[in-house]
């Protein structure tokens, strides 16, 4: 494999798989006694992806309407 001009290189399919290295995963480049390793970089959500994905998980627990949810929004009785 080799580096190309603008310093990039392709991470095999086999390998992007095995480690989970889909689109758009945060990387970094860690030197080791003059070996480079790539290792997947701990990205913690921000505050409204967090509140959003537990939006999410909270859908489908619950069987109340879009206009009941609204409704209890609004401090009204479903």
């Amino acid at each position: 494999m080799r580096i190309t001009s603008k310093g990039q290189v392709t991470i095999p399919q086999a390998i992007r798989e095995r480690c989970g290295f889909t689109p758009h995963t945060e990387v970094e480049f860690v030197e080791d006694n003059g070996r480079v390793m790539l290792q997947r970089v701990s990205v913690t959500p921000s505050r409204g992806t967090a509140a959003v994905e537990r939006l999410r998980r909270a859908r489908l627990r619950t069987r109340l309407s879009t206009d009941e949810l609204l409704a209890l929004t609004r401090g009204e009785e479903p």
